[in-house]
């Protein structure tokens, strides 16, 4: 392995936020999941969770969409709500859906530097009623034209970047924030995928 692979392995990692994710509920079109996957692991997402209760698994992602982002991302799916979900908690204090009836709170509003998952809902239907009783409470993007909403994939990417935006002024990204089995393991994997290449 070249010093200049080490290097940039070594230096994502250290960019990796452990506090983190985004969660997809039955999201149809496996391009928007991909562009998801996309921002993720540009703003250091290193988990995303895929749950399909509604379709089958998905087999594979747009690859044009993601760049080729899901082989450096642990991606996760299931079939069931409570597991998915079960698995969540063990990992983020606090679960965010993106529900839009009732009760919500300004993306900006939100403080994104504590341990977090953000749960996004499908293109048509948005995130769906089975789903709130698993979250702590809805967030919105705020709009001010007559569409009240954004491309799944759009609507991640705005709300990752404030994250960034916050987690960057915190110092989140100053210093390694995995521990040193997972980051071992992550730079196995990516020095494989390098290869792949």
């Amino acid at each position: 392995m070249t010093p200049e692979r080490i290097n940039k392995i070594n230096r994502v990692l250290d960019y990796r936020q452990d506090d983190l994710t985004i969660v997809l509920e039955n999201v149809f079109d496996p391009h928007n999941i991909s562009a998801v996957m996309r921002s993720c692991e540009a703003v250091g997402v290193q988990e995303v969770y895929v749950l399909n209760t509604k379709l089958p698994p998905h087999k594979k992602w747009g690859a044009r969409s993601s760049s080729s982002a899901a082989k450096w991302l642990s991606i996760y799916q299931f079939t069931d709500a409570k597991s998915c979900f079960d698995a969540i908690r063990n990992k983020y204090q606090l679960v965010l859906g993106t529900h839009l009836e009732g009760e919500t709170t300004s993306l900006f509003d939100l403080d994104l530097t504590q341990s977090i998952a953000l749960v996004f809902g499908n293109e048509h239907s948005g995130l769906s009623q089975d789903i709130l009783p698993f979250t702590d409470g809805n967030f919105r993007i705020p709009q001010v034209g007559i569409i009240q909403s954004l491309n799944i994939s759009v609507a991640c990417a705005v709300t990752l970047y404030e994250a960034f935006r916050q987690k960057s002024l915190a110092g989140h990204y100053q210093k390694r924030k995995l521990s040193e089995e997972t980051a071992a393991r992550l730079f196995k994997s990516w020095d494989l995928g390098f290869d792949a290449e």
